[in-house]
């Protein structure tokens, strides 16, 4: 038989439509893996086999009619615990969110994946209110990597990368404003796309304003590029959604590595000209750059030639922490995590102008890069300059900064230009943690983004090595 946990998005519909197995046989088995996998790591924190069976049995009913739905029909999902989902309550790790007050609602992506047939595997878990690039909250408590259990998993979307990661589902939604997609991507060895601003319709708008997005999580490039065509789909209720374009970003990064790297000019920027890497990272990322240029990518060494904008980032960031607790008072901020309260606290102090100076930071840094890709159309980096630390901590223990963005300089820069950036594994350290690129295009290229990260993976695979906590329960009778 199939060993379903490990097969991709395309492999699933590839059986579905051949008849080699069904949506039925696929969801049973992958709720399996979740009952194994699930309480070593906590990327869900809602899993509800009922109403899950009850999607899978009606895409096995379409595929006998011959009646599919979409383009995903049959396909289980997770979903990042910000995305409303009618059927489940969307909490957000937040004590403070009346768990009724969310039913019957759907964002956008969940909508199109709706649209498409998907099957929902359950709620992956956040920080409260995605507010760090760590995974722990109040109520769910600490997720963890599945390489090794006593190392984070990233965050915000560190549910959402641990279930793909360990089978517990081929696709994963993320949202990403300074890395949240990106970030558990590289640590945990999977691939996240963080979408250019508005490509992805996204609603209620978040309260982190123009840096936040929605995204793709997958074990491959090709899943992300098929989930990106159904996430794409329009959505009147964002206001800041670009006009559609229709793109097939599937049909996009098909072709061989070098008919996909034709013509391309990358940036290879191994620190930005301010950021210290592990030796690990940096020999990773430099091995990976050379592997594009041998594919016939011209790949050029070279500092973008911006500062740190972390001060702007962090005032643009927390005033948006502030902003989501706005309506919220003093006597449910002490059922919150103290330090999201803390840096809410801070960044409401800040005053008009000290936040239109970071606006201002925001749009010359937009400016800067815009002018940086009229000669090279994509910058190569690091995904992070560090693999994974230990789990419950918001920094690496003796690290000198007590806040997140300080340890992960590769990703926040492109939430406040909008641009496009993918995460995709290219490595790992000496301790065995994975190790990822980022590839970071103009706004509004998100396939050039895909086409380069293809042919990386195509050309240097590492989809056939998953973490031991994988095969602990790989359903009897499936595993070949």
């Amino acid at each position: 038989m199939n060993d379903f946990a490990h097969m991709t998005a395309l492999e699933l519909l590839k059986g579905y439509k051949d008849k080699s197995f069904s949506p039925v046989e696929v969801t049973e088995a992958l709720l399996r893996q979740i009952d194994s996998c699930n309480p070593a790591v906590n990327a869900y924190c809602l899993v509800d086999k009922e109403t899950t069976m009850v999607s899978a049995q009606a895409s096995t009913q379409r595929y006998y009619r011959g009646e599919t739905q979409g383009v995903l029909d049959g396909v289980p999902v997770a979903i990042k615990d910000v995305f409303l989902t009618p059927m489940w309550p969307t909490i957000k790790g937040s004590k403070t969110i009346d768990p009724k007050s969310t039913l019957g609602k759907e964002a956008p992506s969940v909508a199109a994946l709706n649209r498409n047939g998907y099957v929902p595997l359950g709620k992956t878990t956040t920080p409260e209110f995605g507010w760090k690039g760590v995974t722990d909250n109040p109520v769910d408590g600490v997720t963890c990597n599945p390489w090794d259990t006593d190392k984070t998993a990233g965050g915000s979307s560190g549910g959402s990368a641990a279930a793909v990661v360990l089978g517990m589902g081929p696709l994963a939604l993320g949202t990403d404003a300074g890395g949240s997609i990106r970030i558990p991507a590289g640590f945990c060895g999977l691939v996240g796309l963080k979408p250019s601003f508005g490509e992805v319709p996204h609603w209620p708008a978040s309260p982190f304003g123009t840096l936040a997005h929605a995204g793709p999580m997958a074990w491959t490039v090709s899943d992300c590029a098929l989930l990106m065509n159904v996430l794409s789909e329009a959505d009147p209720r964002d206001s800041n959604a670009i006009p559609r374009r229709n793109i097939d970003y599937l049909k996009a990064i098909s072709g061989e590595p070098r008919e996909l790297l034709k013509g391309m000019k990358i940036a290879y920027s191994a620190t930005l000209g301010y950021v210290q890497n592990e030796r690990d990272v940096e020999r990773a990322v430099y091995n990976a750059a050379q592997l594009l240029q041998s594919l016939g990518a011209e790949v050029t060494e070279v500092t973008p030639g911006f500062e740190d904008p972390l001060a702007a980032f962090g005032h643009l960031f927390y005033g948006g922490a502030a902003n989501a607790l706005r309506t919220i008072g003093k006597r449910q901020r002490t059922v919150m995590d103290s330090q999201l309260v803390a840096v809410a606290d801070k960044a409401s102090q800040l005053s008009m102008l000290d936040y239109l100076a970071a606006v201002n930071e925001r749009t010359a840094l937009c400016e800067h890069m815009a002018q940086f890709h009229n000669k090279y159309d994509l910058l190569m980096t690091p995904t992070l300059p560090i693999t994974a630390f230990k789990a419950g901590r918001e920094v690496p223990e003796g690290w000198p900064s007590t806040r997140w963005p300080s340890w992960t300089p590769f990703t926040y820069p492109f939430n406040m230009t909008g641009q496009p950036a993918l995460s995709v594994p290219c490595g790992f350290s000496s301790n065995g943690l994975p190790i990822g690129m980022q590839l970071v295009g103009r706004r509004f290229e998100d396939a050039t983004v895909l086409r380069a990260g293809q042919a990386y993976q195509l050309a240097a695979p590492m989809t056939d090595k998953r973490p031991k906590l994988f095969y602990n329960n790989i359903a009897e009778g499936e595993k070949v």
